[in-house]
């Protein structure tokens, strides 16, 4: 059974940057594409960065130029490094696989942006 565990998440001023971390049990992370996801209050959960097994990254426009995803093989860690932050990205940050998300959802690490 695959366990997702995030962390890294926290309260930063606009502009701050943050690093997203995403312990991954149960399966190599390097023969899957992975995602980073966020949800924010009252809205819908959405895909923020996503890596494919060969390495090929995507970004929404909304965050493109600003977050980067990454993945360590070795320590089976997913991770997303996050800068020029604003009050949008506040959400909870959440990872699984991409673009078929496994049935279990760790419980989030929260990033909140003040202005």
């Amino acid at each position: 059974q695959v366990q997702l565990v995030e962390s890294g998440g926290g309260l930063v001023q606009t502009g701050g940057s943050l690093r997203l971390s995403c312990a991954v049990s149960g399966s190599m992370i390097s023969t899957h594409g992975m995602g980073w996801y966020r949800q924010a209050p009252t809205k819908q959960r959405e895909l923020v960065a996503a890596i494919s097994p060969t390495g090929v990254d995507k970004y929404p426009s909304a965050v493109k130029g600003r977050f980067t995803i990454s993945r360590d093989g070795a320590t089976n860690t997913l991770y997303l490094q996050m800068s020029s932050l604003s009050p949008e990205d506040t959400a909870v940050y959440y990872c699984n696989r991409f673009p078929t998300e496994w049935d279990a959802w760790g419980q989030g690490t929260q990033v909140t942006v003040s202005s």
